[in-house]
C-alpha cells in the first residue's frame, strides 16, 4: 500500500483515500463513521454479512482476482442469513484471499476498500452520502489531472534538450565565442524548432503577443510538445551529420507537418491534450 494517502471531506467526516497496487483504495472505517463513529468495525460487519453484499463482494473478486477463494466463499454464502451469522472484514480477507478489501494496521490504520466496493458501502450507509463521495472523489481525479498537465508540460520541454545542445555545442559552436555569441547560436536553433513547428520565431510571437508572460512554447498543447520534442532529437541528428540550417529547417517543417497530422487523429494523444488543457483553466 501506498504511504501517500489523500484526503477529502464529505459532510464533515474526513476520508483518506490510499494506494494500492495502482487502485484508488477509500477508508471505509471512515465511511462508517458517518452512521456509528463509535463502532465503525461492527458497522462494517453488518454490511459485510448480508447476502446481497457477500454476493456482490464475490462477484468484484472473481472478476478482479485469479487467486480468490471460490470454495470458501461460498461456504460463506450458504452460512449467510442464519442466526447470529456476522461475517469481520479480517475473516473475508483470510478466507477467501480477497483483494478487494485490506486492512491497514497503526495510527492511520483501517478499513480500506476499492472505490467501486466503498461506493457500494457508501450507498448502503447513505444514498446522500454516497453522492457526496462520489462528487468529491472525482473533483480530486480531476485535480491529479490537472496536475498530470502540468507534469506533462514540464517533463515534455526537457525530452531530448541535452541531446540538441550538445549537438549545437559540438557541431556549431567554434572555439573562442563570447557567451553572449554562444546563446545567439542556441537561440537561432532553438528558432529552427520554433518556425518548423509554430511557423514563427519567438521573438515575432512575442510580437504577436505583448501581454503574454513566458514564450511560444510555454502554449504549445500536448501534440505540439510531442512533436517538438521529436524534432530536437531529429535536428541533433541532421546537426550530426553536417546538414545545413536551410535543409534542415525545410526537413523539419515537413516533418512536424506529417506528425501533427497523426498526432492531432491519436485518441490517446487527444486525452492528454485535454488533460493538459484542464491544468490552464
Amino acid at each position: 500500500m501506498s504511504k501517500r494517502n489523500q484526503k477529502i471531506e464529505i459532510k464533515g467526516n474526513e476520508i483518506t483515500i490510499v494506494k494500492s497496487d495502482n487502485e484508488d483504495y477509500i477508508s471505509i472505517t471512515d465511511i462508517a463513521k458517518h452512521k456509528n463513529p463509535q463502532a465503525t468495525g461492527l458497522v462494517i460487519s453488518h454490511w459485510l454479512s448480508t447476502r446481497y453484499t457477500i454476493d456482490f463482494m464475490g462477484l468484484w473478486e472473481k472478476m478482479h482476482n485469479p487467486n480468490f477463494n471460490v470454495t470458501e466463499f461460498r461456504n460463506i454464502r450458504n452460512e449467510s442469513g442464519s442466526n447470529g451469522f456476522i461475517l469481520s472484514s479480517k475473516n473475508w480477507i483470510n478466507s477467501t484471499n480477497a483483494i478487494g478489501i485490506i486492512s491497514k494496521a497503526g495510527r492511520y490504520g483501517g478499513t480500506f476498500a476499492h472505490k467501486d466496493i466503498a461506493f457500494e458501502f457508501a450507498s448502503w450507509i447513505s444514498a446522500e452520502f454516497k453522492l457526496f463521495l462520489i462528487k468529491e472523489f472525482q473533483r480530486l481525479k480531476d485535480e491529479e489531472l490537472k496536475q498530470l498537465g502540468w507534469d506533462i508540460r514540464r517533463n515534455l520541454t526537457k525530452i531530448n534538450y541535452r541531446i540538441h545542445t550538445d549537438a549545437i555545442k559540438e557541431n556549431l559552436i567554434p572555439d573562442n565565442l563570447t557567451a553572449q555569441q554562444i546563446s545567439i547560436v542556441y537561440a537561432n536553433e532553438a528558432d529552427v524548432l520554433n518556425v518548423a513547428l509554430f511557423g514563427k520565431t519567438a521573438k515575432q510571437w512575442r510580437d504577436e503577443n505583448p501581454d503574454k508572460k513566458g514564450n511560444i512554447r510555454d502554449y504549445a498543447n500536448v501534440s505540439q510538445l510531442v512533436c517538438l520534442a521529436n524534432l530536437e532529437n531529429l535536428n541533433a541528428v541532421f546537426i550530426n551529420e553536417g546538414m545545413k540550417q536551410s535543409e534542415r529547417l525545410q526537413k523539419l517543417n515537413q516533418i512536424a507537418i506529417g506528425q501533427m497530422k497523426i498526432l492531432l487523429q491519436d485518441h490517446s494523444v487527444k486525452m492528454l491534450t485535454d488533460k493538459n488543457r484542464g491544468a490552464d483553466e
